[in-house]
This record gives C-alpha cells, sequence and structure tokens, in this order.
C-alpha cells in the first residue's frame, strides 16, 4: 500500500477521498466506492499502485484521439477497478474487479523503458478509469515528461479540481467521455448523480492546463440516442472547449448487462454526427464502423479529404505543415 495524497481526516475517525468527485467518506477498514482507496489506521491508502492488469503498445486513434499527433504510438496502460461500474462496459474484466485481481508489478522507471523500447511517442493510461490510479500515474507523468515522452488520460472526467490542477502540468492530452447531457442518462450509465463536475473538470483541463481535449459519448439505444442529448453535447463542446474540438460519436457493442441491446445503428449515429455539424462543430466523427467516411478528416474550410483512416490506421495524410495542401487553410491538429 501508498498513503494517498488527497485525503481529509475526519472525526469520527473515516477519512474523506479527494481523488474523485465522490468524495467517498471511508471507514477504518473499508475501502471506498472503486474498491482500490482503503483506511487503514486512519490513514487513506492507495491498493494499486504499480498494479498493471494491461498494456500494449497502439496508435492514438485507438484512444480516439484524431487530431494529436495521428498516426503514433503510445505505450498503453490499464489497472484494476473504476469509480464508474458502466453497465455495458467493455472492459469490465479489469474494471469491475477489486484491486486483487490479476496484475503485474511496474514501476514508473519500467513504463517510462518500456515506451522508450517501444518507439512509443508517449504513455496513456486507459482501459480502466485513470484516477483512481492518481498516485502512480502522477509519479510516472512526472518522470515521462522528463525523459521526453508525452502523456494521456483516457477518463470519464469525474476527477476533482484539486487532484486535476496537482497532475494538470505533466498531462499533454484529456480524452474524456461525455455519456450523456442528462442527469437520468449518468444516473444509468454511470451511477452518479449529477455531471456538472465532469463538465467544468474538461473545460478546466483545456483553459487553464492547455490540454488537448477530445469528446467521445458511446450512443446506447435507450440510454442517450436521444437528439436533445447530443444537441445538449454539442452545444457544450462549442460554448466551453471549442468549435474546433473533436467529438467522436461512437457505436455501441452490446455487452455485460447490456448484452441484451442492439448494436447502435449506423443510421443513428450518421444523424448524430449531423447534429454536431448543426450545432457548429467542425469535426465530428462516427467511431466503431471502420471504412465508414466518418472516421476520415475533412477540411473545415474547404471539405477536402485530408487525413484518410482504416479502423485505427491513418491510411494517407495530407496534411501540409498544419495546413489544407488544397485552400492553405490551417487545421487545428498537432502533428
Amino acid at each position: 500500500m501508498k498513503e494517498a495524497i488527497f485525503y481529509q481526516v475526519l472525526k469520527d475517525g473515516r477519512v474523506r477521498c479527494g481523488i474523485c468527485q465522490r468524495r467517498c467518506a471511508v471507514a477504518e477498514g473499508q475501502v471506498g466506492w472503486c474498491g482500490t482507496r482503503k483506511n487503514a489506521g486512519g490513514k487513506l491508502s492507495t491498493l494499486i499502485y504499480g498494479r498493471v492488469s494491461t498494456w500494449a503498445i497502439s496508435p492514438i486513434e485507438k484512444k480516439p484521439l484524431f487530431h494529436f499527433y495521428p498516426g503514433s504510438r503510445w505505450l498503453s496502460l490499464g489497472t484494476l477497478g473504476c469509480n464508474f461500474r458502466c453497465p455495458g462496459c467493455q472492459n469490465y474484466d479489469i474494471s469491475h474487479v477489486d484491486y486483487e485481481g490479476e496484475a503485474q508489478y511496474f514501476s514508473p522507471e519500467d513504463i517510462v523503458r518500456l515506451a522508450k523500447k517501444g518507439h512509443s511517442l508517449g504513455i496513456s493510461w486507459t482501459y480502466n478509469e485513470p484516477t483512481i490510479w492518481f498516485e502512480y500515474t502522477l509519479d510516472s507523468a512526472k518522470l515521462a515528461k522528463e525523459k521526453g515522452l508525452l502523456t494521456n488520460y483516457v477518463t470519464n472526467g469525474y476527477i476533482t479540481p484539486e487532484a486535476l490542477d496537482k497532475i494538470g502540468p505533466y498531462l499533454d492530452s484529456f480524452r474524456v467521455d461525455i455519456k450523456g447531457f442528462k442527469k437520468e442518462s449518468y444516473r444509468k450509465i454511470g451511477n452518479i448523480p449529477d455531471f456538472k463536475g465532469i463538465l467544468e473538470v474538461t473545460a478546466r483541463a483545456k483553459k487553464k492546463w492547455g490540454m488537448w481535449v477530445e469528446i467521445v459519448t458511446n450512443i446506447i439505444p435507450g440510454y442517450n440516442d436521444d437528439r436533445k442529448e447530443w444537441e445538449g453535447i454539442a452545444s457544450w463542446i462549442v460554448k466551453e472547449l471549442g468549435e474546433d474540438t473533436p467529438w467522436h460519436v461512437t457505436q455501441f457493442v452490446p455487452h455485460l448487462r447490456l448484452a441484451h441491446l442492439p448494436f447502435t445503428s449506423v443510421e443513428t449515429l450518421e444523424e448524430a454526427r449531423k447534429t454536431g455539424f448543426e450545432k457548429g462543430l467542425h469535426y465530428v466523427y462516427i467511431g466503431n464502423i471502420p471504412g465508414h467516411m466518418g472516421e476520415n478528416t475533412y477540411c473545415h474550410h474547404c471539405g477536402k479529404l485530408v487525413i484518410r483512416r482504416d479502423g485505427f490506421s491513418v491510411a494517407e495524410m495530407k496534411i501540409e505543415d498544419g495546413n489544407c495542401p488544397y485552400c492553405k487553410k490551417p487545421i487545428p491538429i498537432r502533428i
């Protein structure tokens, strides 16, 4: 165990965690909602420091991040547990288990060496929620930056503002799930009462810390496949993050307790993409439909194809010095 960074000792012997917005008050000998933080002798400790359940060298498009060094390779790491427990989670085998699940230990030095050996541009904490792995990701991100590597969180955005501010100087990109735009949607999908704090933290990541932000909404039939909800998300992105912020609307794949639901139809995804454009977004992508034109990048000035993708691979890159090769206008992208 390693002592947690953010917690408060309460008068009754409990400790209040300050890592995620649940802010669990944990009794002596017990763990918080995520199952990975324990009150041991009046101190809150993380039970998963350095415990890696999954790792791979994978393309940045798999996060997905489409405007942040497209075609680059990243060391991607996951641990155990989550602070949401989404009913249709595709990584439930690591996120819906406790800290005693199968994992191996990697020090921050180990993963930096692994990233360098794999010719990775950076390190991504993904697969399950990186916020609950905070102390480890913070130490690793600091070292990664020292060694010239970029960093990325693939997150549900439920981190507290104070925790975000602690790791903010060491995070380059923040790929956030916005699962809906209604309290009811978040109650059903993420088991949380409100999503306002997620929106605030996501905007903070960009405005205060200058992180590269892209948004994903996995469209689940009967849960968040509502045009009003899409309009809310798209309008918020334009207002708070800017019209050039990519929004990925992705196909739901039936899993776990939502295995009885159908796949999201292509027509629904296309309608969501259209909604994003109508609300003023310049880049709206369709995910999990390989070969669909909606996974490509088109210049928002002239409409010409500038990046052609084939699934998670960049098949053709036409951008020249950050500009469209046809109209010469800048494309909001880091390459």
